[in-house]
Order: structure tokens, then sequence, then C-alpha cells
């Protein structure tokens, strides 16, 4: 006979683990929480993003430590800025004295999309990489004003 035991979980277990995991993971887990936290423990790549707008510009800073430049690729569609990589790797190591051979591949890739005011001036985009961190520069078209907030009443 089986013990009946109760973890942290919502539901007791018999000795068998994995199914009450499962069950307690998808009732205490915030399934709509898609920060990158959970990204990360999905084992996923997606870098992180700071985003800064000001009068004349946003900034987008994107960190991808272990890069290059040619790895990125930066493009603009119907005011959507889209930010994305692939990189594709594979060593291999042959020994043949000792009737040894050795090959691993690595694959990554992500892609980020961000909505753009129509007030950007698209033709002045500037993105460059420096120090693991992809820094991309949308100016704003001159004369373009920034709405004033407006606060809006609760009835």
């Amino acid at each position: 006979m089986k013990t009946l035991v109760k973890k942290d979980g919502f539901f007791p277990s018999l000795e068998s683990k994995s199914m009450n995991n499962f069950f307690d993971d998808f009732i205490t887990k915030d399934l709509f929480d898609w920060t990158d936290r959970n990204f990360a423990a999905l084992g996923s790549n997606l870098p992180s993003v700071n985003l800064k707008e000001t009068d004349t510009k946003i900034e987008v800073e994107l960190a991808a430590p272990g890069m290059k430049r040619e790895d990125f690729k930066v493009e603009i569609d119907n005011d959507i800025l889209m930010i994305s990589s692939e990189k594709e790797e594979e060593k291999e190591e042959v020994r043949k004295k000792d009737n040894y051979i050795r090959r691993e591949f690595n694959y990554q890739s992500f892609s980020r999309t961000f909505s753009l005011p129509e007030t950007i001036d698209e033709n002045k985009i500037e993105a460059n990489y420096k120090d693991g961190i992809l820094h991309v520069v949308v100016p704003k078209k001159e004369g373009a004003k920034k709405r004033a907030l407006k606060t809006i009443p609760i009835k």
C-alpha cells in the first residue's frame, strides 16, 4: 500500500511526483506572465531589452553578449522595429590514432519586435554593437510633439 503524502503543492501525492508536480505547476505558475524570467525558465535565450523615450528619440538597448555585429538583423516595416539574430556553430575534433571523433553543433536564434509611433524618422535610424549591447537609436521627426499627459476620470 502506498502512502498518501501532502507536499507544498495543492494536491496530495502517491509516491509519484511527476504528475503531481505538473498539476501544481500548472495551477501555481502564472502562465500569462511573459516576462523574461518565464523564457529563462524555459531555457530560452531571449535577450533583455531596455527602452527609453525622450522628446527627440527612442533608444533600444538589447543585451546580447558574445555575439558579433554581423549576427544581428535590424529592420523596420510599417512602424514595427524588428531585431533578430540567427547563429549557427559547428565544431569537430578528430584524433585518428585514438579512433576518436567528436562533433558538436549549436544553434541560437531570437526575434524581438517593437511597435513605434508614427512620428519616427525611419531614414535616420542608427544601430551599433559594443561591449555586448546592441544600441538602436530611433529619432523622431522634427516638429513631432509628445502628447500631453491626459488624466481619465474614473466614474
